[in-house]
């Protein structure tokens, strides 16, 4: 849903938030946790350097969607998470 300033809306029962609003309230508290193939990295991040196709990766982002790292380890990942005190929730 949009509103008449084409910014994203997002309604969850009563409370409504914008997209914006949604990636600040979780900032510096919450991380997200998504698995990816290394051939997808480029074009999830343009400017990543090239590495070898088919690897299995994880990347850590902010709530913004910022990505804080990308390791081929999912527990070097969390680790990175908790020692930044950040909860962390998995994407697929």
């Amino acid at each position: 849903m949009t509103n008449g300033n084409k910014e994203m809306i997002i309604e969850t029962g009563d409370d409504i938030l914008s997209a914006k609003a949604l990636a600040e309230w979780g900032e510096g508290k919450l991380a997200y946790l998504k698995p990816i193939k290394s051939d997808d990295l480029g074009r999830i991040f343009p400017g990543a350097p090239d590495i070898a196709p088919g690897l299995n990766l994880f990347v850590l982002l902010a709530a913004n969607g910022m990505p804080i790292m990308i390791t081929d380890s999912r527990d070097t990942a969390m680790a990175n998470a908790w020692e930044h005190d950040l909860e962390t929730v998995s994407l697929h």
